[in-house]
Parts: structure tokens; sequence; C-alpha cells
């Protein structure tokens, strides 16, 4: 071959070489090409963290939420924020020359290379900007990606973040994204639940703990303690081992979060990194949650396991307080029992008797007759009892609320009107009342609605108000809804007194009840059928408070009483807001006068009574029995009896009760003449549908009632 063949030779086979190097290098490009990084004003932007915060109206933590679980983070941490103990040992730890390369030491590497290549024990190089890159495009650090092509692609990944971002972001966002131990992102959310402090607050120690978690967060507390010890430099490592050993407890993770209004929590915050301040005030949720939940530990979970708590202030509708459950032996203790609704009891007589004293179809002074009575309806025979199974006979008004009576408040609704009263508590705002009047029928006098907590509430505050509606609010800040009138300030004054005073409850309730406080106070309790629900509704000139103590499962009570159970709550909660000033009793509004009045025949003595201008009398009186008319109480219409075969049927007579004057009047058994309405008649059963008939002496039907005996 020629000089001339052999240097084009050559020439040929270094452009094959030249084109097969430019190939690998376009090749080994294009193969480590990195994710495009963001910059780091969009990193802050998506930035969201996993709870919202619900804030007091002094701006304190009341609780949190959490609403994204993928992963556990709070908000963004500026690295002024964060502790220069914990900054400083982070990176000697884990980049000691971070400051002063582009995103990849060199030297490090270098190194990493050397000690690979000869054998020995190999130290990582990964930068503070190559881990951020893998945090950022989580692809960088996949499983498989672990070779000499996905290190380069992280090191680019690292350059370009050094060109577009500073040192300092680089560092602030590591901090942010980093993932810690269990489901914690971020410094933000480590320092609260693996060290119970703020980034800020962090110590020498715990900067130790924390660059010690890097490698392995869920390392054991040995192998942390440790790392940290050796990181830390320190002599004597037993004040780390035990820091370590609390970390992986896990027992600081809840003290961040007071944990005071859960449920309201739930109610209000439904989206990541949402913060409402609310209306609530720290110093009275505290004090409602303390004497529910000291009320509910003395009574016992085997009597009554969970209640609820709501304060108003009466002024602004603002709500102070919202306890939806003290937790407890509670078995249902997520569930909100101040949103809850449940069975009212006897807490909505005060709004009846507020619409018939309205409309002047009744006083305060009123004679309302406490005695059996039976009302047939659509459903069958409806007969109102007494809480205690006895009758007080003639009483007033005044007496029959605040001693709760239950067949007075039925007799008051049949003179107002079952529609009536239903329109009246739907505009109460007792939204839960969704059928008309004939629906629920006499009995909503005693309360078969089931309503909530903080609808009780507000619609004593009406009361309160004079008789003035408006909606109540959570939100600090949010303008108050329009009042509107809804019962006549008189009417709301009248029965405000009746609530307030304790002589005429003494004999339903005892002179000196859960209900007497040393300052004037209006109050109502309530207990549902088949004693699942207590309630104590009450205010004052500032406030309204509302308790409820029950089951929420549904399940009956165990001896509680209004008085027993919700009252002492009631009592401490009131007593606490008004620990610096007393309650005032509120001024007589116009239409309303006073006046001396007596009750003959009835229990109760002479008193100043309050009335409606024009409506006074000075002497309510009960009708003499001669001016009534007779009826037969007993036996009840639509009874069953049952004949038992081991008791003589002679012994087993049933006796005959007339009320009223009866002289010459007859009973008259299935067509037959039993004998004189006044003799004290009994009935011998025999089996089979019967008919017992009260006529007059002139042979006119009075009364009659069917019952059966079996």
């Amino acid at each position: 071959m020629t000089a001339n063949g052999r240097r084009q030779h050559i020439r040929d086979a270094l452009a094959w070489l030249a084109l097969a190097a430019l190939i690998l290098t376009t090749a080994a490009h294009l193969f480590t090409r990195p994710p495009a990084m963001p910059d780091y004003a969009a990193v802050r932007a998506d930035w969201k963290p996993s709870e919202a915060w619900l804030y007091d109206r002094d701006g304190g933590l009341l609780d949190s939420e959490r609403i994204n679980f993928e992963r556990r983070r709070l908000a963004w941490v500026p690295l002024s924020d964060i502790s220069p103990a914990v900054r400083n040992t982070v990176v000697a730890a884990e980049d000691h020359r971070f400051w002063s390369h582009g995103g990849v030491d060199w030297l490090a590497m270098a190194s990493a290379v050397r000690t690979r290549w000869t054998g020995g024990k190999s130290r990582g190089a990964s930068t503070l900007p190559m881990q951020l890159a893998a945090f950022l495009a989580p692809e960088l650090s996949q499983p498989g990606q672990r070779g000499w092509l996905a290190k380069i692609r992280q090191m680019r990944a690292a350059q370009d973040l050094a060109d577009h971002w500073t040192h300092a972001q680089m560092l602030e966002a590591y901090f942010n994204l980093l993932p810690l131990r269990g489901e914690a992102q971020g410094i933000g959310a480590g320092a609260q639940n693996l060290f119970g402090k703020k980034p800020a607050e962090m110590n020498r120690t715990d900067a130790a703990l924390f660059a010690g978690l890097l490698p392995n967060p869920a390392a054991r507390a040995e192998m942390l303690g440790k790392r940290a010890c050796r990181i830390a430099k320190a002599a004597d490592c037993t004040a780390i081992d035990a820091a370590a050993a609390t970390l992986v407890s896990g027992e600081r993770a809840a003290r961040f979060d007071p944990a005071l209004a859960p449920h309201l929590a739930t109610r209000l915050l439904d989206k990541p990194g949402k913060r409402v301040t609310t209306t609530l005030d720290r110093r009275i949720q505290t004090a409602a949650i303390v004497a529910l939940r000291r009320q509910l530990a003395g009574l016992g979970s085997d009597r009554v396991r969970d209640g609820a708590v709501v304060v108003l202030d009466n002024a602004t509708g603002e709500v102070l307080a919202y306890v939806g459950g003290v937790g407890l032996k509670s078995t249902a203790a997520m569930v909100d029992g101040a949103n809850a609704r449940r069975q009212a009891g006897s807490t909505l007589k005060p709004h009846l008797y507020a619409q018939v004293i309205e409309h002047g179809w009744l006083t305060a002074a009123s004679i309302l007759d406490d005695s059996p009575v039976q009302l047939d309806t659509a459903s069958g025979l409806y007969v109102p009892k007494n809480y205690d199974h006895s009758f007080k006979g003639p009483v007033s008004v005044r007496h029959a609320l605040a001693s709760s009576l239950n067949v007075p408040a039925v007799r008051a609704l049949i003179i107002d009107d079952v529609q009536e009263f239903r329109d009246r508590l739907w505009a109460l705002g007792y939204h839960g009342l969704v059928e008309d009047g004939e629906y629920y029928g006499f009995s909503l006098a005693l309360g078969s609605a089931e309503v909530s907590l903080v609808e009780q509430a507000n619609a004593f505050r009406t009361l309160a108000n004079q008789g003035r509606w408006s909606p109540v609010h959570f939100r600090l800040g949010e303008a108050p809804g329009e009042p509107r009138r809804i019962v006549s300030p008189a009417a709301a004054f009248i029965v405000g007194d009746i609530l307030a005073d304790a002589s005429a409850r003494a004999d339903a309730f005892g002179a000196d009840s859960a209900l007497r406080l040393p300052f004037w106070a209006a109050a109502k309790t309530g207990t549902s059928k088949g004693m699942r629900d207590n309630w104590c509704i009450g205010w004052s000139d500032r406030y309204t408070v509302a308790v409820w103590v029950g089951n929420l499962e549904g399940d009956s009570m165990r001896a509680v009483s209004g008085t027993s159970g919700a009252a002492p709550v009631w009592r401490d909660v009131m007593m606490a807001l008004h620990a610096a000033a007393p309650g005032k009793a509120p001024a007589m509004p116009e239409g309303v006068e006073a006046r001396q009045i007596s009750l003959p025949g009835t229990r109760e003595p002479p008193r100043r009574e309050y009335f409606l201008t024009g409506t006074a009398q000075t002497e309510m009186a009960a009708a003499p029995a001669a001016s009534r008319r007779p009826r037969i109480t007993s036996p009840v219409s639509g009874s069953v009896y049952a004949l038992d075969p081991d008791i003589p049927l002679g012994r087993q007579r049933l006796a005959v009760i007339v009320s009223g004057d009866v002289t010459g009047y007859r009973l008259i058994l299935d067509k037959a003449v039993l004998g004189d309405a006044d003799a004290g008649q009994q009935i011998l059963p025999r089996p089979g549908a019967h008919m017992l008939t009260l006529v007059d002496p002139g042979g006119r039907m009075i009364d009659r009632v069917r019952f059966t005996v079996r």
C-alpha cells in the first residue's frame, strides 16, 4: 500500500471513530436526558398541605382535619423558619460542600469512583440537589434506576436545578419535600410528629436525630441513636439514645393538635390547606368540654356515654362553643352530637305556651286541668301521661310549664292547633319538621319531633332576644342575618320569666335544683321517650347554652333525668360564662302588665303575675266540679285487659272511676244497667269487647268508653 493509501486509510478510520464517538455521545446524551425540572415558584405554588386548620376568634389553633391521606404535609416552611442547627447539621451530614458546588460534587464523585475501583467501602456521592431532583421527579429514583446512566440523569437534573435555583431555594425545597418516618413529608410534619416542636424550635440533639433519619427514616431506635451520636460527635450518647427511643415511639405525634373542636372541624374543613377562623372562644370551648367530660365521667358509661354542648352569643348569633362529643367511652365518638337530630322531649313546650299566650288564648295564670285525658287520633287513642305518672289537678300555665307537666301541654295544643304549632317551630329554625301537623299529632306538644342541639339553642335564643330570630354563624366576620320577628316581645318575656321561676318548678325539680343559679337565668329540661335523650337549654341576658346528654347509638340511659343528666353541665357552663359579671333579669317590655293574683281551687299561693296588656285578672279559679262535664276516667277507652287464670275471677274486678258531679247519673255496661255512677261501681270482667256508657238523669249519653277483656 502506498503512503497516500495508508494516510487515506487512517483518515477513514479516524472519521469512522469520530462518527462512532458522536453516535455514542449523542446516544448517551439522549439516554441520560433527565425530566424537565420545574422552577422554584411552581413548586411552591403546587404545594398543598394534607391538613386544614380551625382557629378560634383570637387566631389560636383549635383543631386540624386530615383531608389528604396519601401523605401528611403541613404548610410550606421557609428556610428562615428552620432552626440553624438543623440546617447546618443536615448540610454537614449529607452534602458538606453544598454551598460551593453547582449541583454535583465532583470531588466526592471522584473519591467514590476511586474507592470502588480499589475495592474499598464505597460512600455515596449524592448531593442535596441530586436528592431534590429525585423528589421532584420520582422516576429518577425508582427501583432499577441505580446504574451509571440513571446516576448521570440525576446529576444532569441537579445541574439544571443549580442553574435556575439559588442554593437557598434548593435547600428550602429539600427540607419541605423529603420523606420522613411513617407518612410524614417535609420538616413541618416531621418536626411536629417526631419531635413535638416547630422547626424553628429544634435544638442540636434534634438536629442530629433528624439528620440521622435521612438515610433510613424507618430505622430502629438503636441504629438511629448510633447514627445521630456519630453526627453530633458526642462523647456521651445517653441523652441522644433516650431521645431516639422517644422519637421512634411516636408519642409526640398528636401534641400539636389541640383537638378542641373535632366535630366542627369535620363540618367546616373540606379542602387541604384551608384555614377557617371561627367565632369560637377557646376559653368557653374549654369550659364546656371540661363540664361535659366531668359529668359523663361521673355518671359512668353504663348509664350514659355521649353528650354535646352549644353556646351562643345572644346579640350576634355567634357560636362561642361547639362540643359535638368528648369521647371517653363513647361507642360513636365520631358522630356529631351537636348536629345530630334527636327527639326533643319537653323542650318544645316553651314555644307552644309562647304561641297561645301571644294569641291571648291563655295567660300565665290561666288554669289547665292536669288529669287523665284520652284523645282519638287517626293512628289510634292518644293517652298522654306525666313524667312521674301522677296528676296534679287544676294548675296554672306558669306551674304547668315550669314543672313540665305533659297533660296541660297537650290541652294547650288543643287550644292552639297542631299545624299552627308546627309552623311556629319551623319558623324558629326546626327544619327537621318536614311533615305537616297531622303527621305529628298531639304528641308534638311533648316533643315527639327530632331536632338538633344547634336548632334548640337558636330557638331559645329567639326568646332571649324578645322574639327576634336570626341565623347562627360559625365563621368570624360573617355578616349577621337580618333578624325576623317570630314571637311577640311580651310573650317571650312572660315565658322567660316562667322558666326562671325557681318557686314555680319546685314541685317537680325541688327548691334547689341544678337549674337555680345565683343570678337570673331561664332554663328548660326535657327527656325523650324511652330515656334516650336528655336536654337542658336556657339563657341569660348575654348567652344561650344548650346541652344534650344521651347515647348516640340510641339505647336508653339508666337513671338519668333532666336535672341529673344535662342540667349540671348547663349550670357549670353558665357559671363559667358569668364568673366576672352575673346575668341580669330582662326589663319588662311594652305590652306587659303586672298584677297581684290569687288562684283559689289550686295548690298555688297568691303571687305577682305578668299578663299581656288587657288580659290581666286578679283571680283565676278552677271550675268547680259541679260545673264540669262528667266523664269516665277509668277504664280508659281502647284498653285491653287480660285475665289471670291463677287468680279467682271475683278478685279481678275492674273499678270504674267517674269525674265531676255525677249525682243521679247511671252507668250502663253493654246495654245493661251497672248502677249509680257515684256508687263506686266495679265490673266483673268477662272475655270479649265491652262498651261502658255514662248517662245523665234524663237518660242522655254523656260519655262512653270501649275496652276489651281477654
